[in-house]
């Protein structure tokens, strides 16, 4: 697992703090799709992102790039799920060693995969990172009561 935290890194945590008064635990700066990833501390999600998003949008407004923000679960499957969000993830499956595949409902998947697959980026990047492993295949659920 590698979580260090360089001093940029830090300084965008310190100025979350100061403008929301949440906490991060991690922050991923994400050249490849111009955004800052906050992994914020579980039970802040709601001040780090402030009243109708309030709080995010004067932080994009301060750093100058997209912010995205991510609960911190102990759990890791919870934790992956909230990667996710708002798409609803029906089932991590290890697959092979160091690897999980995610299954999502089949209206979300296109939700799961993100612009430009910056949604996968992001859950790869933080479950590397966080759970020393790699994201493998990302699928949907087909209906099984699709003509009920």
């Amino acid at each position: 697992m590698n979580r260090t935290i360089c001093f940029k890194e830090r300084r965008y945590i310190e100025e979350l703090r100061i403008l929301t008064r949440a906490t991060a635990v991690d922050c991923i700066i994400d050249e490849r799709f111009d955004r800052i990833i906050y992994v914020v501390r579980e039970g802040d999600m709601g001040l780090a992102i402030g009243k109708k998003g309030a709080n995010i949008q004067k932080m994009q407004k301060v750093l100058g790039r997209r912010v995205e923000m991510v609960e911190f679960a102990r759990d890791p499957d919870a934790f992956v799920k909230n990667m996710f969000k708002p798409a609803e993830v029906l089932a991590l499956v290890p697959a092979g060693e160091n690897r999980i595949d995610v299954t999502v409902r089949k209206g979300d998947l296109g939700i799961a995969i993100g612009k430009g697959g910056s949604m996968i980026e992001k859950a790869r990047l933080l479950i590397l990172r966080f759970l020393g492993s790699e994201l493998g295949n990302v699928q949907m659920q087909e209906d099984e009561h699709a003509g009920a």
